[in-house]
């Protein structure tokens, strides 16, 4: 009998292709084809380098085998196998205290993995990918931030004609940009979540929304925010199966986002709105950019109903005001907030900048504190229950 072995494996379910482990990975033991993202066994370290940056936690996956799967084995994956049974007397465990302690560091800031809401949809996963994307065409490009701002944001949308394209409000999908690097090689994807909810940008036509940011000498950002009415880009996707919306309306949602990471929150308010979802649930943002006119949707979020979405708008670059930033407002609400925590039908939604997390989670820490719970206890019961989400970039 060979002597078992711990194998990283990624989960193709959860995996939404952003291809930032392999660019970290460095003994480079992380690769891809058309269709997965895979680990190489015969180059995989365990250096833990590539945990902490996966937005998903999908990277955190383990299995005990006698025989390591192959890359071509896990190319072809569309979920990830059952842990097999391994003979006692190889006196192995899953995961033995080195490694678990490995992880516990690991994951110190990178939300853990998540699962989706027992209510929510099944989503649709990976249906295009790079040896067969789909054709999207561009049928709306406006700026939503003033020139002014020093911020050029943009709503994007794509029509995807007769393909078939369904996705869930809190996917994301990968635009590839034209064009090679430097070793020749196609430009690999880069993800945007759609800020349309999943009956279309457009009611019942098979379109959605993107929300993308500029970026200075961003290769992929400037290629779509440049892009013309008309125009044809090619797409993958849709990806991501856990930060979605729980189809539960008694259920309540505290969402906390800067940026465009407001972008799958406003498929979450659409979503509710056109399904008069807001009975006995709610919904309650906290926004943050630095002026008014350099934030998304500033307009339309105004006269969403505030029986719907609690708005708390913050800003940390208001002439004359001092700074604040989500956090503090978190802090300045904290009755309301430790009444969400309390509350199990509350679902929480962290999305932007990864810099924003940790003053989030010092927040929440010191909230949850004050009405005598371990924050950290909360938390991890809210993620094994499918309603604690983190996606940060």
């Amino acid at each position: 009998m060979n002597k078992p072995l711990k194998q990283h494996l990624i989960d193709p379910e959860i995996c939404i292709r952003c291809y930032t482990c392999e660019m970290t990975c460095p003994v480079e033991a992380i690769t891809h084809d058309d269709n997965n993202v895979v680990v190489d066994a015969e180059k995989c370290d365990f250096c833990m380098d590539c945990i902490p940056v996966c937005p998903t936690g999908s990277i955190d996956e383990w299995r005990v085998v006698e025989t390591p799967y192959s890359l071509d084995e896990q190319f072809e994956w569309d979920e990830l196998p059952a842990q097999e049974e391994i003979g006692e007397a190889s006196g192995v465990e899953a995961l033995d205290d080195a490694m678990a302690a490995l992880l516990a560091e690991a994951h110190a800031g990178a939300g853990g993995k998540s699962k989706a809401p027992a209510s929510a949809a099944k989503p649709s996963v990976n249906l295009y990918n790079l040896g067969k994307p789909a054709t999207a065409r561009v049928t709306g490009n406006y700026r939503l931030t003033s020139e002014e701002s020093g911020s050029d944001v943009r709503h994007i949308i794509l029509d995807f004609g007769a393909q078939p394209f369904p996705v869930l409000e809190g996917q994301s999908i990968g635009i590839l940009p034209p064009g090679t690097d430097a070793d020749g090689k196609p430009h690999l994807p880069r993800l945007y979540s759609v800020s349309s909810p999943r009956d279309g940008e457009r009611p019942n036509y098979n379109n959605l929304s993107l929300t993308v940011k500029r970026e200075d000498k961003g290769l992929c950002s400037n290629y779509v925010c440049d892009l013309k009415i008309g125009d044809e880009i090619k797409v993958t996707g849709p990806f991501g199966a856990t930060f979605l919306m729980p189809e539960d309306p008694s259920a309540r949602l505290l969402m906390v986002c800067t940026g465009t990471g407001s972008a799958p929150f406003r498929a979450f308010t659409m979503r509710r709105q056109r399904s008069k979802a807001a009975g006995a649930g709610d919904m309650t943002m906290f926004f943050g950019a630095r002026t008014p006119d350099s934030l998304p949707y500033f307009g339309p979020l105004g006269k969403v109903p505030e029986q719907l979405l609690k708005k708390h708008l913050v800003f940390s670059r208001q002439p004359g005001e001092q700074k604040e930033y989500v956090q503090h407002r978190m802090m300045n609400e904290q009755d309301a907030v430790a009444d969400l925590l309390a509350d199990p039908n509350t679902h929480i939604y962290i999305c932007g900048l990864r810099g924003m997390e940790q003053g989030v989670e010092e927040a929440f820490r010191s909230i949850s504190e004050s009405t005598g719970q371990a924050w950290e206890a909360t938390r991890d019961a809210m993620r094994d229950e499918g309603r604690y989400h983190v996606e940060t970039y």
